[in-house]
């Protein structure tokens, strides 16, 4: 019989076992705490979307539409994409549920995401995200309580030492239309210095060319026009309320310049959290406010800002999680009593106790297994024990040892 050959993973992806797995399980645990202080309330959507939910949110010319999407055909006809990003799907959501007599909604969301791209520290083809959005709040409050939101997500994860909120304002639609044309203007003047890929901006998004990595572009971009020459007095209003509210909740933050969203539809603030720990692609968290997207997407106008923060990416950063033993290794010792173990293990984990079975090997061997686990006690029990309905409960960490009557385990290991 020839050898089947195991396939390997699909390239970009992964299996989250172990250590990793509780690192990415405890960023998990960690948002939802936080999101549940603020209020958020949890979202499940599909994970596949019509693909012109994402083709009109995020612009056919993008990278992400053009390059990075998983896109097919189902066996309707119909044009399916697995979700490269969270906002899109849960505006959608929004407009087809009829949410829209709930406003101001507070959403929250986690889940695997999929994109084409050269797979890098920490970024995978199918990744992983955390998302917070705040529909319907056209208030400069609710960019703020998002930014202290994710502040305090980063500082009970314990890495906030070392990221940087970094802030920008791109106005309202007024602001942002005369800085549109002044860039155009500007780097349309320099159409000879600009990169393949910022040439093709020009005509599409100018303002991602702020955000190139191109020497050349960069150098150019260094004396471009700047936002803050054609802010309206609202924009500035706006701006200076979230700046106000983030100094007084304590959350330090740096004005970037250079920081921006190329899409239409987004408005006033812009921001990243950014460390040095994870190389060139520093950023850990970043969002934003988006005002026209519910439009773009055949709603009526609807404000709305959020962010979202990839979990791999958090999970690198975090220290290992303390991962605490069972209560018990129970420890059955000839055919009755492991038979008899099975009701008892049960129904210790019935009562909330974290539980396990050393079945095999010799009573050195079990004991062992029981030590390594981290186990509080090991529960031995056998014939002797059976015939006088008790269990000898032993502790691990000083050696102690206690006959406890087999119904009053619960009771014995709930108050130890």
């Amino acid at each position: 019989m020839s050898k089947i050959n195991t396939p390997n993973p699909v390239r970009g992806t992964q299996d989250i076992y172990g250590e990793a797995e509780e690192r990415f399980a405890h960023v998990v645990a960690t948002f939802n705490k936080v999101r549940r202080l603020y209020g958020f309330k949890g979202l499940q959507m599909p994970v596949i979307e019509p693909t012109a939910v994402f083709a009109r949110s995020l612009g056919e010319t993008t990278d992400v539409v053009s390059k990075e999407m998983y896109s097919f055909e189902d066996r309707g006809g119909d044009s399916i994409t697995l979700r490269p990003e969270f906002t899109a799907g849960i505006a959608r959501a929004y407009l087809t549920n009829g949410w829209q007599q709930y406003a101001p909604m507070k959403i929250a969301a986690h889940g695997p995401l999929f994109r084409y791209e050269r797979p890098q520290k920490g970024r995978y083809r199918q990744f992983h995200q955390i998302d917070a959005e705040i529909i319907g709040a056209a208030e400069p409050a609710a960019d703020v309580e998002l930014l202290i939101m994710a502040d305090q997500l980063l500082r009970e994860l314990r890495i906030a030492d070392g990221v940087t909120l970094n802030l920008n304002t791109l106005g309202d639609t007024q602001s942002r239309d005369k800085w549109h044309s002044a860039l155009v203007e500007y780097f349309g003047d320099h159409r000879d210095v600009l990169s393949e890929d910022s040439l093709r901006r020009l005509d599409t998004n100018p303002l991602r060319i702020l955000d190139s990595k191109d020497p050349d572009d960069r150098g150019i971009s260094f004396a471009a026009p700047r936002i803050d020459d054609y802010l309206s007095g609202e924009a500035q209003d706006f701006f200076a309320a979230v700046t106000a509210g983030l100094d007084a909740a304590g959350v330090a933050w740096k004005r970037n310049a250079q920081l921006v969203r190329g899409l239409d539809y987004y408005r006033h603030t812009a921001f990243e959290f950014i460390t040095d720990r994870l190389g060139a692609q520093g950023t850990v968290l970043g969002g934003g406010r988006y005002d026209g997207l519910i439009e773009q997407l055949g709603g009526k106008p609807t404000p709305a800002v959020g962010w979202a923060a990839g979990i791999e990416r958090l999970a690198m950063l975090i220290d290992a999680p303390q991962i605490a033993g069972p209560d018990a290794v129970l420890i059955p010792l000839g055919h009755a009593a492991e038979t008899a173990a099975i009701k008892i293990i049960a129904d210790l984990r019935r009562a909330g106790l974290a539980c396990d079975m050393a079945y095999k090997g010799n009573m050195k061997k079990r004991m062992t297994k029981a030590n390594d686990s981290g186990a509080r006690f090991a529960i031995i029990i056998g014939d002797t024990e059976l015939a006088a309905g008790k269990a000898a409960v032993k502790s691990l960490a000083d050696g102690e040892q206690a006959d406890v009557m087999i119904e009053k385990l619960p009771e014995f290991l709930g108050r130890a």
